[in-house]
């Protein structure tokens, strides 16, 4: 566009439209084309996740995880609670989170972390172009970005575990998608990380 503050208007209205709709993060939308449970975890832990799927406390890792190489995190969309333990269990983390908004935005299964990023950039993805057209096709790392100030990319696309400066999302189902945390919280996450983090979502 001619306009030099074109992008800076747009993305105030898409920051703006967006604090109204409660969207957290839309550039972590599920792919097109897949389904939310497409990667569910094995039937054994179900009665496991039933146990725990309304309590917001410590938990073990065996009955998720058989080993915990690399480190392992476990997101429980129902408490909205993300666990941490590093490969050695000498660290075990408890996080609050913000959670997809409904069931079909919600991935189900095991991913890893794939690649760490400090600043990250956002982009929306094609689908969310198109129900939201005004929105910039990029934000780049600093206050405005809806990843916050770290994010764990993960293997599946457009699949995130990152930070916020929109503190009222944490403990919401606020996301179109991703996983997200306290600043604060996430560059300590992102510290314990590495490539190759199990992490599993149930």
């Amino acid at each position: 566009m001619s306009d030099p503050k074109s992008p800076a208007q747009s993305r105030r209205r898409f920051l703006a439209g967006a604090a109204a709709l409660g969207i957290a993060a839309p550039g972590l939308a599920r792919a097109q084309g897949q389904t939310a449970n497409s990667t569910e975890p094995d039937r054994k832990l179900s009665k496991t996740i039933r146990r725990n799927i309304s309590s917001f406390r410590s938990l073990d890792w065996r009955p998720y995880f058989s080993n915990t190489k690399k480190g392992a995190i476990l997101v429980d969309t129902t408490s909205r609670a993300l666990h941490f333990w590093n490969d050695d269990q000498s660290i075990y983390k408890l996080y609050p989170t913000s959670v997809p908004l409904t069931k079909d935005l919600t991935r189900l299964g095991r991913t890893e972390v794939v690649r760490k990023v400090v600043g990250p950039e956002w982009r929306p993805t094609p689908e969310m172009k198109k129900r939201n057209p005004e929105w910039p096709d990029y934000i780049g790392p600093g206050p405005d970005n809806p990843l916050g100030t770290h994010a764990l990319y993960l293997s599946w696309q457009y699949y995130r575990i990152h930070g916020t400066h929109d503190t009222r999302k944490i403990g919401r189902r606020s996301s179109n998608g991703c996983i997200g945390l306290y600043n604060e919280h996430i560059a300590e996450l992102f510290g314990f990380c590495e490539i190759g983090t199990q992490v599993l979502l149930v």
